[in-house]
């Protein structure tokens, strides 16, 4: 498969693909053949060695992930289903791939009414939303 790394701390220009072995899903994981990958800010950051908290490179980046299960070693899901979410974070989930092993429970049916591209951009940008507006600004219904 093929895995977009970087071997040093810098811009978009530190960026490449490569070849990569396919991960294989450990029991309670499933296998996601990644459709979308969405980008935050934090990335950047971590990319640039601003913030290390995944370490140095190398290392594949993205956590915001959305696509089709491709083996499941869970009863939660099964091939075929269409899934989204932000496995493993804050650790290195390796989003930016072909292939992603990831624990069923970080993971959650794609709504028929998104594309990948709109359920790869919600996971963080969504966390980080709700965490504004409930849990520090506390709003609730009406």
């Amino acid at each position: 498969m093929r895995v977009i790394t970087q071997q040093r701390l810098g811009g978009p220009e530190v960026l490449s693909i490569v070849d990569a072995p396919e991960p294989r899903p450990l029991p309670t994981e499933v296998l996601v053949r990644v459709k979308a990958v969405g980008l935050n800010p934090l990335e950047a950051r971590l990319r640039a060695g601003e913030f290390p908290l995944i370490g140095r490179p190398p290392f594949v980046l993205g956590w915001d992930i959305s696509g089709v299960v491709e083996a499941a070693q869970t009863w939660r899901f099964r091939p075929g289903d269409e899934v989204f979410g932000m496995p493993l974070f804050p650790r290195a989930a390796g989003g930016y791939a072909e292939f992603v092993a990831a624990p069923a429970s970080h993971l959650v049916r794609k709504p028929a009414s998104l594309s990948h591209v709109e359920a790869a951009a919600l996971p963080v940008a969504g966390l980080t939303a709700w965490q504004g507006l409930v849990d520090l600004a506390r709003c609730a219904r009406g």
